[in-house]
């Protein structure tokens, strides 16, 4: 028996790989390769004798390690974590993971190996760059070869517009089923500078949503919020490397800010078949977003014709964005508060964060919802995003 019951569909918009350290290098252009760094694991809970032991068996779990694992059940979800995960890195084994975890479709993200391609600084090389990006996208698609239900997440960094349009055109034309992009100003412009208007067409012609994943920038907050002459405080894992309690506090400013900002410079309103998704990012943010555009465009559109919209914002974001709530917000709440199709499912394995039962969380909320309700959560809004995931 699945973990997902079979009294209704359960679409799974955020699950992800736990790379390997090759991941990038071993698809990446052979003059390209040695300039790519691998993937670090410094910032997480996964330590460097996991890897090494799973290195020093080819890159592969044990077969015993891969049988206690099938034999969880529908207890996987509640017990297979992070790299020692059932199909962690591995495409064949995340297809028997998905025949435990019983979801129709699930959106596969990186964990790690987005640090490189994401995030520019003086000394990266952009050739490096995108080929590190051109690297991740390749390994994606054989990822997610070995089964229809993964549908592979590919990565563009907006920094480099005809770089950005290049890839796109790529991962659109390989088969990729979404677009993750920072969420944060693309180097010195905006998101929907001119130079990018060529991007957010071809998504919309093409039909494949961007998406917004925490990771996409920075976690932490300046150091200079943290300095309160005290001592420092641990983040969530029990480090200091990872979402602290003040980076947890504002970690919906930045997508936040990003999606106002596309909304108002009108990519919306000019590409109405665009649609994305802002991932593992909470939700609890969402009604007074659309609040907020709803009466800045009414008051400032009255001096500034660039906002001056048929739909209002808020209709903008419901007929074309969704959002994944954290499994502690109400989303049952969320949904009377602003919109029922705003919102989306996800269970985020093999992470920690996903809880050991990411549905019977949200069912809290929800257990007195109409059928209508909670089918829009678990299935038709993510079928609204995706329409071609339909089984």
């Amino acid at each position: 028996m699945a973990y997902a019951s079979s009294d209704r569909a359960y679409y799974d918009a955020d699950s992800h790989i736990m790379e390997l350290p090759d991941f990038l290098k071993a698809y990446a252009d052979p003059d390209l390769r040695d300039d790519i760094p691998e993937v670090s694991y410094s910032a997480s809970v996964v330590t460097d004798d996991e890897v090494n032991q799973i290195m020093s068996q080819g890159g592969r779990h044990s077969e015993e390690h891969v049988a206690a694992q099938l034999a969880m059940g529908d207890a996987l979800i509640e017990n297979s974590k992070e790299i020692q995960a059932l199909g962690a890195f591995n495409g064949s084994d995340r297809s028997a993971a998905m025949d435990l975890l019983g979801f129709k479709k699930q959106l596969v993200f990186a964990t790690h190996s987005v640090a490189f391609p994401f995030h520019p600084s003086s000394k990266k090389d952009p050739v490096l760059r995108y080929g590190a990006t051109r690297a991740h996208n390749r390994h994606m698609l054989d990822f997610c070869s070995a089964d229809n239900r993964l549908m592979g997440v590919g990565i563009v960094p907006l920094d480099d517009p005809a770089r950005a349009i290049e890839e796109v055109e790529w991962a659109i034309k390989e088969g990729l089923q979404a677009i993750w992009i920072p969420h944060r100003a693309p180097i010195d412009r905006s998101p929907g500078h001119v130079e990018l208007e060529g991007f957010w067409a071809r998504l919309a012609e093409a039909q494949v949503p961007f998406v917004l994943h925490v990771g996409g920038a920075p976690l932490q907050v300046s150091n200079a919020w943290g300095n309160n002459g005290r001592a420092p405080v641990k983040d969530w894992l029990g480090g200091g490397e990872n979402v602290r309690t003040k980076d947890a506090a504002v970690l919906h400013q930045t997508p936040e800010m990003f999606l106002s900002v596309l909304l108002l410079d009108g990519v919306f309103d000019r590409h109405p078949g665009l649609r994305g998704a802002a991932v593992e990012l909470g939700a609890g943010w969402v009604p007074e977003m659309c609040r907020r555009l709803d009466w800045v465009t009414r008051i400032y559109g009255r001096s500034d014709e660039s906002v001056r919209f048929e739909r209002t914002p808020s209709q903008q974001l419901i007929e074309q964005m969704a959002f994944t709530p954290f499994s502690h917000e109400d989303v049952a709440y969320l949904m009377d508060d602003s919109h029922p199709d705003l919102y989306l499912f996800s269970s985020d394995y093999p992470h920690l964060e996903g809880t050991k039962d990411p549905i019977g969380r949200f069912e809290r909320f929800l257990e007195s919802s109409a059928p209508s309700i909670r089918d829009a959560f678990y299935s038709e809004n993510f079928l609204r995003l995706w329409p071609n995931a339909r089984v």
